[in-house]
């Protein structure tokens, strides 16, 4: 059952083109996911398939319902869970919560089934102002929200950015709980390693999207053999692939650089090459390729650099965020 429909959404401010030709379906139970770095459109995607801002071209429907004229059928269908907080920060947890009920026009206690895993958490603290919770708890209360009246359809814009890895973990079990219960889940994320739990994923970029496939079928789509180079002198490396002519393209991963060759590469000639630049205990394995390396591959050089320029960027945040979280438990 097609729980979604978005066809050849268009949308510009002024001459910034933020959406462009965008069009998917959904089935009910599925978790789609939405890829891509900064300023790419998720939040004005978002924003149209909630029925909050109309597109300059296309149509949304949800339902069956179109969101431009049966707007209020459509609120009544959905959850929506913004990437910035919106809760009331004045009220407590569980006036939050019994806000939203009377929103929708039911109570805590009737949906009480859905909700119940995420607010056993976050119950201890429910006379505590919402402003006053952590990023995680916050995010728990806003989701416990969205879910009050039963939603069909759930919308989350990038729900785990700028909290704790811990609580990471904990949120997307909960949203798989969610999934078996056959709610449809809409979510964006930067993360790649999120991304793979998604049914389907597409990479949003100046726009429009590149490919909507499993992750399976993502990776399997990956045109060459990719292998792991590391060394001692991982800046001059990075320096002589680039260098190398029989390397087709090399990024950084972590410690390592995911590298793939032209027709006339192999393991053995770029192992020789970097032995006489003088790099020593030289590292080359074969592997997998990961939803990462299928994106980038899809991207000219220049947006390229861009994207993993914001994927290194979640990168240090989620690593200061599990630091924090060490020295704070």
């Amino acid at each position: 059952m097609t729980t979604l429909v978005a066809r050849n959404i268009r949308k510009s401010y002024g001459r910034v083109r933020a959406l462009n030709g965008v069009s998917f379906e959904t089935e009910k139970g599925e978790m789609f996911g939405i890829i891509g770095p900064d300023g790419a459109g998720k939040t004005t995607l978002f924003r149209i398939l909630t029925s909050l801002m109309l597109p300059d071209e296309g149509d949304v429907k949800v339902g069956g319902f179109d969101t431009a004229g049966q707007y209020q059928q459509v609120r009544n269908l959905i959850g929506y869970m913004p990437g910035r907080f919106s809760l009331y920060q004045d009220l407590s947890v569980e006036e939050n919560l019994a806000f939203f009920a009377t929103v929708y026009n039911t109570t805590i206690e009737e949906n009480y089934h859905l909700i119940e895993d995420i607010y056993r958490q976050i119950e201890p603290f429910k006379d505590r102002r919402a402003g006053k919770l952590s990023g995680g708890m916050k995010q728990k209360l806003a989701l416990c929200c969205s879910l009050i009246h039963k939603p069909e359809v759930l919308f989350l814009d990038e729900p785990t950015t700028g909290i704790d890895p811990v609580s990471r973990r904990e949120l997307w079990e909960l949203l798989r709980k969610l999934k078996a219960q056959g709610i449809t889940i809409i979510v964006s994320t930067p993360y790649m390693d999120e991304a793979v739990i998604c049914d389907r994923i597409a990479l949003i970029k100046n726009g429009e999207f590149l490919t909507v496939d499993s992750p399976a079928n993502i990776t399997k789509a990956f045109p060459d053999k990719l292998w792991s180079v590391q060394t001692d002198h991982r800046h001059r490396l990075m320096h002589d692939l680039h260098n190398c002519s029989f390397v087709r393209s090399s990024f950084l991963f972590g410690a390592s650089f995911h590298v793939s060759f032209t027709p006339d590469g192999s393991p053995e000639r770029l192992e020789n090459y970097l032995h006489v630049s003088g790099h020593t205990k030289i590292g080359i394995d074969c592997i997998e390729p990961g939803v990462e390396d299928c994106f980038l591959a899809m991207l000219k050089d220049n947006d390229q650099a861009e994207l993993m320029q914001t994927i290194e960027g979640y990168k240090r945040r989620e690593s200061d965020k599990a630091i924090w979280h060490l020295y704070s438990s």
